[in-house]
């Protein structure tokens, strides 16, 4: 919701400055229609032809992200360790195959519909599905484990990332696309330059229309928005990277206890749950 208030506060800081500065909209209300239209059109133009149809469905879905934020709050953290002690703790007391039944069909496991959240989670379930199913083959090093993890959690992370670059490229291109429009506006206004200077004063305003708008644009709306997407990105990542420690420091032969608090740690500090929180969820943890 912050990012739809830093634009209101952008559309009014900018156009209430000029209006009390003594600024007329005619003239813009005038070219915008036109100026638009070849900005935003070049635009979405480029946009299209720089990338593929899964690209642009998953740069739309991103704008979601931007206005709801992060989807994973502190009882989303809570509720991924308790699961994963829940199921580091099985592993370690009763051996790997004792997490056969959750990891072959989660979507039957008491463990993880006692969670709805993650169970509706696919890349989460699969994750540690994945994972803990390694290590039931005898794949235990727990360095090799960490480096294959860690190369997913990669690739999901630049995947992920491909809606925020292709914005910013966007953003990065506004200001010249509105240089294009001025321009032609300048050519239009030199065919006219048989007018009265009043004519081609408002002529040359509609030109200038273009160049104010690719780079209100640019640094204003697109740009922002880019950027937001890509921290709201950054911090959903530290839910999976959540996963990875405390599936690897139970490799190590960390007991379920310091396994999740190692995870814990890489929680973001506004949805870290505290060390008593975390202690009094495990401690409530029924799992039949």
């Amino acid at each position: 919701m912050t990012s739809l208030l830093g634009i209101g506060v952008l559309f009014a800081m900018v156009f209430g400055g000029y209006l009390l500065a003594g600024g007329k909209f005619d003239i813009i209300v005038k070219a915008l229609p036109f100026e638009m239209m070849m900005i935003g059109g070049a635009a979405l133009g480029a946009f299209l032809t720089s990338n593929s149809m899964h690209d642009v469905k998953h740069t739309l879905g991103g704008f979601g992200k931007v206005v709801k934020g992060a989807r994973f709050h502190k009882q989303d953290y809570t509720e991924i360790l308790s699961l994963l002690y829940y199921l580091v703790r099985l592993a370690q007391t009763k051996g790997p195959m004792a997490l056969e039944p959750h990891i072959e069909k989660p979507e039957e496991s008491a463990a993880f519909q006692k969670f709805p959240r993650i169970a509706a989670d696919h890349h989460a379930v699969l994750m540690i599905c994945d994972y803990l199913r390694m290590v039931g083959m005898n794949a235990d090093d727990p360095h090799q484990i960490e480096e294959v993890m860690g190369r997913e959690l990669k690739k999901v992370r630049e995947e992920e990332l491909h809606p925020s670059h292709a914005l910013q490229g966007v953003a990065d291109a506004l200001p010249a696309l509105g240089i294009v429009a001025a321009v032609l506006g300048v050519i239009k206004t030199m065919a006219s330059i048989d007018q009265p200077p009043a004519v081609l004063g408002k002529m040359i305003g509609g030109a200038l229309v273009g160049t104010f708008l690719g780079v209100f644009l640019a640094y204003g709306i697109v740009g922002p928005i880019a950027t937001r997407l890509k921290g709201v990105v950054e911090e959903e990542a530290r839910y999976y990277d959540v996963i990875k420690a405390v599936i690897v420091a139970h490799l190590h032969g960390n007991a379920p206890q310091v396994a999740v608090e190692t995870g814990r740690k890489l929680v973001p500090s506004a949805s870290m749950p505290s060390f008593q929180e975390l202690e009094q969820a495990l401690q409530d943890l029924q799992i039949a």
